[in-house]
């Protein structure tokens, strides 16, 4: 059984943070990347039961703050498996935990097309940045075709019951969803029995 008390201690950090910067995102990106750094430097306390993969990435919710100010969420890629180019609509950081994985950001042209920006490459421990104020829309690989990826997410919302957009990559159309999560219960970080 894995010891959450980072993530119990990450949670806590995190709820201090929202209480004083809750509103102002540069702030809120800025603390809450020092926090996530600190937790994805250790590959020791994420439950079993969200590093599971399947036969599409999976996300699972780890905590959504009770005021929905922030959501914490692993990302678990299996070899070679990819998202769909999308948004967010909020700031988040992506922290590679295990593994490692691409992500190929996107504008949007004047005419409604999509046209490609850089293409990064997150390895253990790096952390990157997205929000609608500096790119927002991305497409997410697995850079491994034989071996897992886990990274944690850190949103400025319920990133699971946001509704978002997916765009098609050639013609830039749009179409909302809302995510959801691929578990039904969430780590028990109140027990401290263990």
């Amino acid at each position: 059984m894995a010891d959450i008390s980072r993530l119990r201690r990450f949670v806590a950090d995190m709820t201090d943070h929202a209480g004083q910067y809750h509103g102002d995102e540069q702030a809120m990106v800025a603390g809450s990347k020092l926090l996530l750094a600190d937790l994805v430097e250790n590959d020791d306390w994420l439950p079993d039961q969200y590093a599971i993969e399947g036969d599409t990435y999976r996300q699972y919710l780890l905590h959504c703050d009770p005021q929905q100010r922030f959501s914490v969420v692993s990302f678990v890629w299996g070899p070679g498996q990819t998202t769909p180019v999308h948004d967010h609509t909020v700031w988040g950081l992506i922290g590679m935990r295990r593994g490692s994985e691409t992500g190929q950001r996107f504008e949007i042209g004047v005419d409604g097309s999509l046209a490609p920006c850089e293409n990064e490459r997150l390895e253990q421990g790096d952390i990157d940045i997205v929000s609608p104020t500096i790119g927002d829309i991305h497409k997410v690989s697995n850079a491994h075709d034989d071996k897992t990826s886990i990274s944690i997410h850190v949103y400025g919302a319920n990133i699971g019951a946001l509704e978002r957009h997916v765009y098609d990559p050639a013609s830039g159309a749009q179409k909302s969803f809302i995510s959801g999560y691929s578990n039904t219960t969430v780590p028990n970080l109140w027990d401290f029995s263990g």
